[in-house]
Formats: C-alpha cells, structure tokens, sequence
C-alpha cells in the first residue's frame, strides 16, 4: 500500500474532495465527544483531522509514510491526533479505541477478518463506521458516469494504466460493504447519505487522477509529463470552458452489534 499511494500522497491530499461538515458533525454525533476513534488507513486525515476537532482523540493509522506526513502538515494546531505507520494487520498492537472509522481504505482490506478483530478489540457499544460513495454511478472504475471520465479512461489506457485493476482489487468477493457487514457482528446497520455539489477545473480533474493508485506518479515514472499534457489537452478538447460539475453523494454507514 505504501508503494501504491505513497507517491500519489500530495494530490489525494490537495485534490480529493474531502466528505464534508455535514458527514463530520452525524460522525461525531453518532460516536460521541468522548470516545477515541481509531481512524484506520486515514490517509492524509481526511476523516481523521476534522473529527479530531469533535472527539476525545484520534488515532489515525496508515501504510504510507508520505500520506502521514501530509496529514501531520495538514493537522498542524491539532494536537489530539496520534500518527502511526501500519495497517490492518497491526490492529491488536495499537492503543486501546472506543470506534473505528474508515473511508475508502476498507476496500483494500480482509474485510471479514478486520470485522472479527474488531469484535474482539471494540469495547461494548463501540461502532464501526464506513464513510465512502454512496451506491451510484461516479467511482473511477465506472469510467463513463462523469462526463470527463471517458477522457480520462482514454488517455490511461493510451499510457497502459489499467484502471480497471483498481476495481478488482476492491470487491474481490462481488459483496458490498453492508453486505459483508450484515453477516459479521457489527449487524446492526444505520445508514445516512450527504449530497453536495463539486466545480471541477482541468487542474483538479489531473489533480485528482494523480491520486489514484493506478494512475500515481510512481505508476507512470518518467512518462509523468507527458502524461499530464496529454490529459489536459484531451480534456479542454473536449470541454474548452474547463468546467466541470458533478453531484457528490456520501453515505455513513454505521455499524454495532445488536444489543450492545
């Protein structure tokens, strides 16, 4: 993981849309100001630093050295978050948490053998909560759903980049997140969706790919330049206004275990 995003660490920092106060604040209302929330493969804190704000503390865990160095520069004032280096696998070594939280790193994971760990580590009443995109069109390996996302598909596979390689490693098993969660402990599922709207220039569209693994600056090495003309001369041929709109939706899905 670290080899996959850790070059892509400065864009997903700059250019990923982050989930929103409306998705922190029923964060923090559903967890609750005085638990310590494990935020697990945080990134550069996306989720983590504008809980930290709300919560007793956060412990925000990720492979990649570079995505915690981003995230310390971006939480700087913040003194209630602990960066660590590791992932999944290192869970029963980390400080005792009240929550778990996760964005799109659950994707990467043994996302059965997480939810038994967890099982075991989570004191009763501790929740695990999932914030990512809702169930619509608009994921990169739904290429067509954007109106840029065609351009984009086009000029990754002209460079060789497989952007469908990201979704397999994703749903290995063809189940969803609830799906997976429904048959674990962690049951007891609530759901809440947050709309918003995002203005995309042809800088934040290149921004954006960068951050993804498929399409990072170690992925492309040398070819980096000539692929960021490439996409943007292919974008503003297709759209000369540099425009872009798109409708943002992000679910919440809260998850305990009946009747604790």
């Amino acid at each position: 993981m670290e080899d996959l995003f850790g070059s892509a660490a400065p864009y997903y920092a700059r250019y990923r849309p982050g989930y929103g106060p409306a998705t922190t604040e029923h964060l923090a209302t559903t967890l609750g100001a005085d638990g310590r929330v494990l935020d697990l493969g945080c990134g550069p804190g996306t989720i983590a630093i504008p809980l930290a704000r709300r919560t007793k503390a956060v412990l925000a865990v990720d492979p990649a050295r570079e995505m915690l160095a981003e995230g310390g520069r971006l939480a700087e004032g913040v003194a209630n978050i602990t960066w660590l280096q590791g992932d999944s696998t290192v869970l029963r070594a980390l400080p005792p948490f009240d929550h778990v939280v996760m964005g799109r790193s659950f994707h990467w994971m043994d996302r059965r053998s997480v939810l038994v760990d967890l099982d075991e580590l989570l004191p009763p009443g501790g929740a695990v909560a999932l914030v990512g995109p809702a169930r619509q069109p608009g994921e990169p390996w739904q290429p067509d759903a954007q109106p840029w996302q065609p351009i984009e598909r086009r000029v990754c596979e002209e460079f060789g980049l497989d952007i469908h390689s990201a979704a397999n490693s994703f749903h290995a098993t063809g189940e969803h997140h609830d799906d997976v969660l429904a048959a674990s402990p962690f049951c007891g599922l609530e759901s809440r969706v947050f709309t918003r709207s995002l203005t995309w220039d042809v800088d934040g569209l290149i921004g954006l790919q960068l951050s993804y693994s498929y399409s990072s600056p170690a992925r492309l090495g040398d070819r980096l330049p000539a692929f960021v003309m490439a996409l943007r001369r292919a974008l503003l041929d297709d759209n000369p206004a540099g425009r872009w709109e798109q409708r943002l939706a992000t679910e919440v899905l809260v998850a305990r275990r009946p009747g604790r």
